[in-house]
């Protein structure tokens, strides 16, 4: 009878353990999901290579903005143009090229008033770590050195507009034409030098440095192509103008210039 009696007031004591922290967890979970609730998602659109510095910028706004939510959209800028003049959610668009911006202000899909350059690349021509591949100079890869050369698409990646424009003024864009395999943005251009699948590719110094898998080669001759200029502007449509002004003001502090500048940006 005693160890009945006992058992009966070990389960009731663990019954009530359980409740108790069923009531805790259910009490944080509802507090979490009131903050989750209460936070404004603003919509960065932000050109493929500036990916992991908007990251680790937007980690940073988000501590110092708890009741923000950034949301992000990486891609070739081309291709962001297109899904903002289609009405998909943005408030701050970045892009990699002028064109894309000039496009949208044309549309008055951007508030012209918060266009700014933001920052320059430069354009670099990558191969394998461990490729013996050697090139003299940009032209050369137009010779029978390199059979498959990873390209941006050039008319919707500006990293490919960059390229055609780069051979186009050194005499041998038809050559590379033959040749080319073309991405959807840089960072498929860069995951295929990495994994071997073409001799080299085209991409920003900023996509190079990220990754160990690949070795920069030559750097664009200079004068061959307009400078790769980053401009960045508040969406018209924005559902959040003040936090996606105040994130652009963000990007131009200078803890945020050092972050831009370590992963290989020339800030303006």
């Amino acid at each position: 009878m005693y160890g009945l009696k006992t058992n009966i007031i070990a389960l009731i004591s663990l019954l009530l353990f359980s409740l108790a922290v069923a009531g805790c967890t259910s009490s944080e979970n509802g507090d979490k999901a009131q903050e989750n609730a209460s936070q404004k998602e603003v919509y960065i659109v932000a050109a493929a290579s500036m990916t992991d510095a908007v990251k680790e910028i937007g980690a940073n706004y988000e501590k110092q903005h708890p009741d923000v939510k950034l949301m992000y959209n990486f891609g070739s800028s081309g291709a962001l143009q297109s899904q903002i003049e289609q009405g998909a959610p943005a408030d701050v668009f970045i892009s990699a090229a002028q064109k894309q911006m000039n496009a949208l202000e044309e549309e008055n899909l951007i508030d012209k008033a918060t266009r700014k350059d933001l920052l320059e690349n430069k354009v670099v021509l990558i191969v394998p770590k461990d490729s013996t591949l050697v090139l003299d100079d940009f032209a050369a890869a137009a010779t029978d050195k390199v059979s498959k050369i990873a390209l941006g698409e050039p008319k919707s990646v500006p990293v490919g507009q960059y390229s055609e424009e780069i051979f186009t003024n050194l005499n041998v864009w038809s050559d590379i034409k033959a040749k080319a395999v073309y991405a959807s943005d840089v960072r498929q251009v860069l995951s295929w030098v990495e994994t071997g699948e073409v001799d080299c590719g085209v991409v920003y110094a900023t996509d190079a440095a990220i990754s160990d898998k690949v070795k920069v080669l030559l750097e664009a001759p200079a004068g061959t192509h307009k400078p790769v200029v980053y401009p960045a502007a508040m969406v018209s449509s924005s559902k959040n103008p003040e936090i996606a002004k105040d994130f652009l003001a963000y990007l131009s502090q200078d803890e945020q210039k050092a972050i831009l500048a370590k992963y290989g940006f020339d800030v303006k």
